[in-house]
């Protein structure tokens, strides 16, 4: 039996048209022009055959070289015609049925016992020992070939980490297990890539040249197909280029068939890789310096990947994608963050006029996040950001500064808002908790705390519509709990001072309300100063006017039923309104 992956239909994609279908290897570079993207059934298995693509890409071309040969590439419409050929000569590695080198297999693999475990090892949306949430309810029992093609690919790439069973022949075995040697590369990044608006342009914008600053790419870099294949166990060495990495045999595989597709798989640990300081290998991930490693390690700098965090949406983290910042900062120190190569490149790209400024892409954000000791995928990661490449010139910083700042005020304002909410929340228990309370300290100290939450008018000075209703409501909730805390100051306290000076903060509040001023007049009498209430009333009088209005007679009759004055003793309350 054969499935000869560069003739079979197995890859999903979608054309211009919106219409989802599958082709071969050959296909996929033939049609690239017209078509939009690959699709896969999950975020994580695009991202590990783009970069099967990409490996392809690079090896038949042999490049690029220099930013001259990519611009050859990129203004010939057929650049991938020489793929065909290439995929002819190495037919032979590219079927996954071989019984002697199938595609990203180990022919030879097996376990003391011959034993042949489930599907669900390899597919990715069926957790083991979870499948509750997977529309592969209750697990994965077949798999077409094509289907089988795909997971093989992003097992090499995602595979969780955990204990596996030992094979024959691999050393590292103990007991019949292998004990946990992490992720599959793939799964270690935080990974980013940059789409145009087809896949061919998808591939050349991260087709990386060789001779691109701070990247290193052996002459002798080979994808797995053109290696010997891996028997039993895993070789420990270091990659060699973009061909190696995107295709690194991180597991050990065999798949078990029949004549109608693929019924079980033995899976194990392949060739392990450490994530440390292999940014001058890996193009599709940001990096982040690790003291913590530096200080383990005992050497200096340490760069881990970068990973996505779940929770934070991809335009909030733009400064990592367009940020700029030299290996070496000030006096030598390392840089604390370092740009994805891929978008080092395409900012090379503009920097040097291949791309027009006002050139569209979409940097995609693709990982996996693992739980319980990277042996489960807990979330995969999926966004993207769309940008002018412009943002990433080198020489022109003024817009991606902007962008860096304008997504800076938006935290900020998200941040505030959250604020909002919280505060908006406690007033509104701290007003209930008020009228419900048992003691009078207990509603004072609602009170008091309600009113402590309030610092101004929401979004003063500006016209937003969408402010306007809320800013008015906040206003008039501050007003009335300020009120009620003068109201029961008054009641509760033999000193009025106090109640008086919550009553002139309602008034600074709001400076026409006549209510608050005829509150105040009534106190001002009581406490004897009679020549403060006639100046809160001229205040009034004052203020109102300038809307065309007047005092009630009911506050003008206060003062006419004042009592005489009283002499206030020095040190007693102060004469304010």
């Amino acid at each position: 039996m054969s499935f000869d992956l560069t003739t079979r239909p197995w890859i999903p994609v979608l054309d211009r048209d919106g219409i989802q279908r599958e082709l071969s290897l050959r296909e996929v570079f033939e049609q690239a022009g017209r078509l939009r993207r690959i699709v896969g059934d999950l975020p994580t298995q695009e991202f590990a055959l783009l970069r099967l693509l990409l490996a392809v890409a690079h090896d038949a071309l042999q490049g690029p070289g220099d930013i001259d040969d990519w611009s050859d590439l990129w203004c010939d419409e057929q650049c991938f015609t020489p793929v065909g050929s290439y995929l002819d000569t190495h037919a032979v590695r590219f079927d996954l049925l071989d019984p002697v080198r199938p595609f990203f297999q180990t022919a030879s693999l097996r376990t003391a016992k011959d034993e042949v475990f489930s599907l669900n090892r390899i597919v990715a949306d069926v957790p083991n020992g979870e499948p509750f949430f997977s529309a592969r309810m209750p697990g994965v029992e077949r798999l077409t070939f094509a289907e089988a093609a795909r997971w093989t690919v992003h097992a090499h790439a995602f595979d969780t980490s955990g204990i596996k069973t030992g094979s024959v022949g691999d050393e590292r075995a103990r007991s019949g297990k292998v004990y946990p040697l992490g992720v599959g590369w793939a799964g270690n990044l935080g990974g980013v890539f940059v789409e145009g608006r087809s896949l061919r342009e998808t591939l050349l914008l991260n087709l990386v040249a060789a001779d691109t600053a701070n990247f290193e790419i052996d002459a002798d870099d080979a994808p797995a197909w053109r290696r010997e294949p891996c028997g039993p166990g895993g070789v420990d060495r270091a990659p060699t280029g973009v061909r190696d990495l995107y295709t690194w045999q991180s597991r050990r595989l065999r798949l078990h068939f029949d004549e109608h597709g693929v019924t079980g798989v033995v899976l194990g640990y392949g060739d392990p890789l450490h994530s440390r300081n292999r940014q001058h290998r890996e193009p599709m991930s940001a990096w982040r310096r690790s003291t913590v490693q530096e200080k383990k390690l005992g050497e200096s700098p340490v760069y881990l990947p970068r990973e996505h965090d779940p929770e934070r949406a991809a335009w909030r983290g733009i400064a990592s994608l367009v940020a700029t910042e030299p290996a070496r900062g000030q006096g030598g120190e390392a840089a604390a963050f370092l740009r994805p190569a891929v978008l080092e490149w395409v900012a090379r790209l503009v920097t040097e006029g291949e791309l027009e400024r006002g050139f569209l892409v979409r940097a995609r954000v693709v990982a996996a996040q693992y739980g319980t000791q990277q042996s489960v995928i807990d979330e995969i990661v999926d966004d993207h950001v769309a940008m002018a490449v412009v943002l990433l010139h080198d020489q022109d910083r003024r817009y991606a500064e902007q962008a860096i700042a304008a997504v800076g005020d938006a935290d900020r304002a998200v941040n505030a808002l959250g604020d909002l909410a919280t505060n908006l929340a406690r007033a509104a228990g701290l007003l209930t908790q008020a009228t419900r309370a048992d003691s009078p300290y207990q509603r004072a100290t609602a009170l008091q705390n309600a009113t402590a939450l309030y610092t101004g008018q929401l979004c003063e000075g500006a016209d937003y519509l969408w402010a306007q209703g809320l800013r008015t409501a906040l206003h008039r909730r501050a007003l009335d709990a300020l009120m009620l805390l003068a109201e029961h100051t008054a009641q509760h306290s033999a000193d009025p001072e106090p109640a008086l000076d919550l009553l002139n903060q309602a008034a600074d509040l709001d400076p026409e309300n006549e209510g608050v001023y005829r509150r105040i007049i009534q106190l001002q009498i009581t406490l004897g100063r009679d020549d403060a209430a006639h100046r809160t009333l001229s205040l009034l009088t004052e203020r109102l006017a300038a809307l065309d209005e007047t005092p009630e007679p009911a506050t003008l009759a206060l003062l006419n039923q004042a009592p005489p004055t009283r002499k206030v003793p020095a040190g007693g309350p102060s004469s304010r309104r």
